[in-house]
């Protein structure tokens, strides 16, 4: 995909890594948009997340983690997706427990917004806006 996009949009920059561990200075990006993303990272591990979000972003800068909102503490692994061999984990969330993980990563929420399934999808999407605190 990080190819694909290369080739449509050679004057950007992409770089691939771990949103776990970003190689980027600290205090340098305008925002982070995590869609569907934070969903594969379990729990004991948000905190830690949301606060290498925190380094990264410039004082007051929005931070959008989307997700797929369920029960708490459901899990789901799959073996396959789309015919292809994976190794794939769902942790679902209520977006309280997300909020939390923000606050504990050093992030503080600004909104939040609940969606329910449209078409084929089963689960509600939540969609919080956080930021990285000014002066902090």
């Amino acid at each position: 995909m990080v190819a694909l996009a290369r080739e449509a949009h050679p004057g950007l920059r992409f770089h691939v890594g771990s949103m776990t561990d970003l190689d980027l200075p600290s205090a340098t990006l305008g925002g982070i948009v995590a869609l569907y993303s934070v969903i594969h990272v379990p729990d004991a591990h948000l905190p830690s997340l949301f606060a290498e979000f925190r380094r990264v972003l410039l004082p007051g800068a929005p931070v959008l983690p989307a997700f797929q909102s369920g029960e708490e503490n459901g899990t789901l692994h799959l073996d396959e997706r789309f015919g292809h061999a994976v190794s794939l984990d769902y942790y679902w969330r209520t977006p309280a427990t997300v909020i939390g993980h923000l606050r504990k990563g050093g992030l503080e929420l600004t909104a939040q917004v609940m969606r329910e399934p449209e078409g084929e999808e089963k689960r509600p999407r939540a969609l919080l806006l956080a930021r990285r605190p000014e002066g902090a």
